[in-house]
């Protein structure tokens, strides 16, 4: 009848010899088949699926399993059939390694914007490594692996990255920590980024154990402006040296040209130092120059210019008019410097009886214009 007896499979097991397979379909050669008696190896750090007709049928944990209806819940289905022991069971198998993948590395291939209180808003850029292990190998099957016959740490890093490049952006917003200070929170820094991105992770099946910060980076301007910082405050005490240290410089270039006026080499020498010196002087007094006087917004609370009349931040007015002279006075006022009319009492609106401040110009309930 054209029917060809296949021949048993004794033994299923996988020797992963590689560093970076996270998933692996055992090849079944037409002429071999699944049958009552074979075999199953699954060691340390694998776990086994058996997959029928599309469908996870079993699970299998580390160790060694003789296939039999005892032990398979599917198969004693298929095998109380009455050619049972001869019928192929037509099952995929695959392995999932459990092991931790170490060195995975993320970066940032679009700079990170972030707002830092030092700064202001930047753009930052930075790289490290992580690692993951597969915890939940049916969740992990049905959400990344599909069909394929074989899945690698590359391909897990594609939807890994992203989503930890998010979280580590998330979590620089909330630690409000300064830039400056950032550097010394890197392990604490990624700690939070693991505790963070795990809920996202374990839809996938997929844990991550641990992610390692390298390097977070500023742009080369801010880069150069933190360095330019740094040589103001080392020069800060040391300008009269720097100054003796340009004259005996232009004093040796003078004696090395026999040709020419050492005298007025040495003047020009004299006089360069002098202006140098003189630069560093200027730029440390413009450093000390004091801070302006701010003032807090009456909205958001940030600091600014005691002038001004808008908050910077949140827009607010920072001025009112007193209802009883028109004299233009701070919203936080609580009485007018010009007559001494009370700001903060309550007046009624004409239309709807809603209690607002004397310094209200419109009722915010009904709209209603107020005339004073």
């Amino acid at each position: 009848m054209g029917f060809i007896k296949k021949n048993l499979l004794k033994v299923i097991e996988w020797k992963d010899e590689s560093k970076d397979t996270v998933a692996y379909r055992f090849p079944l050669p037409d002429r071999y088949a699944i049958m009552n008696g074979s075999t199953l190896v699954v060691r340390e750090s694998q776990v086994a699926l058996f997959v029928y007709k599309g469908e996870i049928a079993d699970v299998f944990e580390p160790g060694s399993y003789k296939l039999a209806t005892e032990n398979i819940p599917f198969l004693s289905k298929i095998l109380a059939l009455p050619t049972a022991f001869e019928l192929p069971i037509q099952a995929e198998v695959y392995y999932v390694n459990t092991k931790q993948f170490t060195g995975q590395k993320w970066g940032t291939q679009n700079p990170i914007a972030i707002r830092d209180k030092d700064f202001g808003a930047i753009r930052l850029r930075g790289y490290g490594v992580y690692s993951f292990r597969v915890v939940d190998a049916k969740a992990f099957m049905k959400e990344m692996l599909g069909t394929n016959s074989n899945y690698k740490t590359s391909d897990v890093a594609e939807q890994l990255r992203p989503m930890i490049i998010s979280a580590i952006t998330d979590t620089i917003a909330e630690s409000k920590i300064s830039l400056l200070d950032l550097a010394a929170s890197y392990k604490e820094f990624g700690q939070n980024v693991v505790n963070n991105d795990n809920a996202d992770f374990a839809q996938f099946g997929i844990k991550l154990e641990k992610l390692v910060v390298e390097n977070l980076s500023l742009p080369e301007n801010v880069e150069k402006a933190l360095d330019e910082r740094s040589r103001l405050g080392i020069m800060e005490d040391k300008v009269g040296t720097y100054t003796q240290l340009q004259a005996a410089e232009a004093m040796r270039d003078a004696a090395k040209n026999p040709g020419g006026n050492s005298f007025a080499g040495l003047g020009v020498g004299l006089g360069v130092a002098g202006t140098v010196g003189q630069m560093y002087r200027d730029n440390l007094s413009t450093t000390n120059t004091p801070k302006p006087k701010t003032k807090t917004c009456v909205k958001c609370g940030a600091e600014i210019p005691e002038k001004a009349k808008h908050c910077p931040e949140c827009g607010a007015a920072q001025s009112a008019t007193c209802p009883k002279c028109g004299e233009v006075v701070d919203k936080s006022a609580k009485f007018c410097p010009n007559c001494g009319e009370n700001l903060k009492k309550e007046i009624v609106c004409p239309k709807c009886g809603e209690k607002l401040k004397a310094t209200a110009k419109f009722c915010p309930n009904c709209g209603e214009k107020l005339v004073k």
